[in-house]
């Protein structure tokens, strides 16, 4: 009875999720395809990596699934923005995303199935494990995005004082902006490339006719980073205002390193409070057991037969 109550829930789930998928994907995608497609939103240029003349074999069948999988356009704007934030501008990173997605949801499904006899007894239970290895496999390729977002961001924050201290010297050595820009892309390009792409990309929007104004705006919606985006509004004032680009840049350099050290102030002043709990639970019941271990064992030992002797 159990098993067939299981088998039940688990065939009105796939039911609900297909007629959800189909009136909300499938549907929309046959009425675009009998329309001719998108009409008003044009894709954005995508510069700067090239793709590799010979794909891995994962890659092609990622991308050969992701092709046939119906995408909404507000999933693929959305998705788009992560994996540039993330550094992935080839136009086939959305269909190569949704594929990963659907290959490892079939990959959990698969190992799922095979080892829930070994992981539970309950039938109920090896049925819901097999639906949430198929959901976590689906959702495992945007968690893994996310977190290669964030790091690229955390790397982009931890080069940007080195960056604006080349600026400086760039334009203090007579250089305009536009050529300081290309100038530190290029010198930055061993040691700090996901920085050294982005300042590539303002050059080469600035030199397909963008105003530096907008090349600019891009680079902070591209990468996220808050305090790229302090940069951009920062270069956009001096330009704007007239200021000195240099002293402006100087004063944030300053700032950032003045900041970077507070933070790292800050997390050896959270070290000591984030060691009460592993000392509370860890090292002192280790070290209660090895120093009053052996004088709790001879106590015990004296004491219970000499209470066992006042008891007759």
């Amino acid at each position: 009875m159990a098993v067939l109550v299981a088998a039940g829930l688990f065939l009105l789930l796939m039911g609900t999720i297909t007629v959800f998928g189909y009136r909300r994907y499938a549907r929309p995608a046959r009425v675009l395809d009998r329309l001719g497609g998108e009409a008003a939103e044009a894709a954005p240029v995508l510069i700067g990596i090239d793709e590799k003349p010979k794909e891995k074999l994962l890659v092609r069948m990622a991308k050969s699934i992701g092709d046939k999988m119906p995408i909404s356009p507000q999933d693929a704007s959305l998705a788009r923005r992560y994996l540039i934030a993330a550094g992935f501008r080839s136009e086939n990173a959305i269909r190569v995303l949704y594929g990963a997605k659907v290959l490892s949801c079939i990959g959990l499904l698969v190992l799922t199935i095979l080892f829930r006899e070994t992981l539970t007894g309950n039938p109920i239970l090896r049925n819901i494990l097999v639906v949430m290895g198929g959901l976590a496999g689906y959702f495992l390729p945007g968690f893994v995005l996310e977190r290669m977002v964030a790091a690229r961001q955390e790397r982009i924050r931890l080069a940007l004082p080195d960056a604006l201290d080349l600026l400086v010297v760039c334009v203090e050595a007579g250089l305009g902006l536009d050529q300081a820009i290309n100038s530190v892309s290029q010198e930055l390009k061993s040691t700090h490339k996901d920085i050294s792409e982005e300042l590539a990309l303002v050059n080469l929007e600035m030199r397909a006719g963008k105003p530096r104004a907008e090349a600019l705006r891009n680079l902070a919606d591209r990468s996220g980073e808050a305090e790229l985006r302090k940069l951009v509004a920062i270069l956009i004032q001096a330009d704007r205002f007239g200021v000195s680009v240099a002293d402006s840049l100087r004063t944030h350099s300053d700032f950032m390193r003045i900041r970077r050290r507070q933070e790292a102030e800050e997390r050896a002043a959270k070290v000591g409070v984030k060691l009460v709990f592993p000392i509370f639970f860890c090292i002192m019941p280790s070290m209660m057991l090895v120093t009053a271990g052996p004088g709790m064992l001879q106590l015990f030992r004296n004491l219970y037969p000499m209470m066992q002797s006042f008891g007759r």
